[in-house]
């Protein structure tokens, strides 16, 4: 049975709305567990103290993990708390919410601390240090929420065999299975007796 249009798109807003809640509490975490990246100050403008450090890169792996692992997380809690026939709705809210989400997250982050970062680069004297803010250098990695969020949504759904509600695990006898689409009753034979009556 198709589920009406309304019901579909009010699943699929929800869906991208919790999703992208979760953004900004990403971004927060990522700015916690940033590495830190000193740059030097020289004529009003930030360069970085260690140019061959690998703080910046470790700036966008941190955040691509903390998007995959959320990603996964949604992908996996949107399967559980969806059902049967709300598959589409539910897909199309991971891959807006998680895109959202991602956005979210990198300008959150971006901004603790940016306040103090820019005004001791625009007034700190030749030479003066300053710890920099999380950012983003490889961009790509803002598809690493809805991506893997998608992904686990389908990989349940081929590994796990929902069933629709109100089934039990096995159809007992006299209970409709399903044969090449259709319904077919299997009933037990009575004791001592042929199905068909052709024993006597």
């Amino acid at each position: 049975m198709r589920r009406p249009t309304g019901r579909l798109l009010a699943i699929w807003a929800v869906t991208s709305a919790v999703v992208t809640l979760l953004g900004p509490f990403a971004g927060l975490l990522w700015a916690a567990v940033a590495p830190e990246v000193t740059y030097v100050v020289v004529q009003g403008e930030p360069f970085l103290a260690d140019p061959e450090g690998q703080g910046p890169i470790g700036i966008d792996v941190r955040f691509a993990l903390i998007a995959l692992i959320a990603g996964i997380a949604c992908g996996a809690g949107a399967y559980l708390a969806g059902g049967r026939g709300n598959d589409s709705a539910l897909l199309l809210g991971l891959a807006v919410g998680g895109a959202a989400a991602a956005v979210l997250a990198w300008q959150t982050g971006h901004l603790v601390g940016l306040g103090h970062y820019e005004d001791v680069v625009r007034h700190g004297r030749d030479g003066t240090t300053v710890t920099g803010v999380a950012d983003l250098r490889a961009k790509g990695v803002l598809v690493f929420w809805a991506l893997p969020a998608v992904a686990a949504y389908g990989l349940l759904e081929l590994v796990v065999r929902r069933l629709p509600a109100g089934d039990g695990a096995d159809a007992g006898a006299g209970e409709a299975d399903e044969v090449g689409g259709d319904e077919l009753d299997l009933e037990s034979a009575p004791a001592g007796r042929d199905v068909d009556g052709r024993e006597p």
